[in-house]
């Protein structure tokens, strides 16, 4: 009898086997589309593009009622570029769903969508994730990394003209410094550190003028385009672009491109002057 009371009392005693499990994170993965192959570390996201999060849970609590049991899970989910700041508000959700006896290598499951924004720099950014078991209390968290292959542009705390570079054309991508009577030349160039306002708002103005070499002024135009926006996450810079036509009669020699730029928002202007040649 003292064997069997004993027996009893372990039994008693001893924790339910749902309770035994800890709450873990067993994947987390991004992938191109939904439900798509899982991307290895190395891959690298392009400003605008959609990225695709998933996320598979163990050991969380069941709460058992007939033969149907319960589970009740909540998820935060945080994610910020290379600097910590972040590209969406944090995004939350509930899984809430039934267990039955047959659901044995089942795993709770949440994703989550977001847009690399389109003028994110590149570097390494990060997911964070944190989930809370409600049955149980426990708590797990789990971050990722991703790459993000985006313009380089060097920081600048005051108004800047970064990347300068004649073209041939408006697609060109080699960079060139001669050019002859009846051609166009193009230019372009990324605006950084201007000052943002509510809601990331900035406002900048950008013009041209070309100048001989003793300094005369040939050509002007002082304002070419304008650019504004506002946005959760700051864009950080401004591509700019300007064409200009040679004349077939324009005389050979050596001439200077001035870029100004004006932040309308932070009261501050830049110039950029660049070289090229007429042959």
């Amino acid at each position: 009898m003292l064997v069997i009371v004993m027996l009893a009392l372990a039994f008693l005693c001893a924790p339910p086997p749902s309770s035994a499990a800890t709450l873990a994170v067993d994947r987390v993965a991004l992938h191109q589309f939904d439900d798509g192959p899982v991307l290895p570390a190395s891959h690298e996201f392009l400003p605008g593009e959609t990225v695709f999060f998933s996320c598979l849970l163990t050991g969380y609590q069941v709460d058992k009622k007939d033969d149907v049991g319960r589970v009740k899970l909540g998820w935060q989910l945080r994610v910020t570029d290379s600097e910590g700041v972040l590209l969406e508000k944090e995004a939350a959700g509930r899984i809430e769903d039934q267990v039955l006896p047959q659901d044995k290598n089942w795993k709770p499951k949440f994703g989550h969508t977001f847009v690399v924004p389109p003028y994110a720099s590149g570097g390494v950014y990060h997911v964070a994730v944190k989930v809370k078991d409600e049955l149980s209390g426990a708590e797990v968290n789990a971050p990722l990394e991703f790459r993000v292959r985006g313009v380089a542009i060097a920081p600048s705390a005051e108004l800047a003209v970064r990347n300068f570079r004649f073209l041939r054309s408006e697609d060109d991508t080699i960079t060139v410094q001669v050019f002859h009577p009846g051609e166009t030349l193009w230019a372009r160039f990324d605006i950084t550190g201007y000052k943002f306002a509510e809601n990331n708002r900035f406002s900048v103005v950008y013009g041209l003028a070309v100048l001989r070499t003793d300094g005369e002024q040939v050509f002007a135009q002082p304002v070419a385009a304008m650019e504004s926006n506002e946005s959760f996450y700051p864009q950080r810079y401004v591509p700019g672009v300007l064409s200009l036509s040679l004349d077939k009669a324009v005389p050979a020699g050596s001439y200077t491109l001035m870029v100004t730029v004006a932040d309308k928002t932070g009261n501050q202007t830049a110039e950029y002057r660049g070289s090229f040649q007429i042959e």
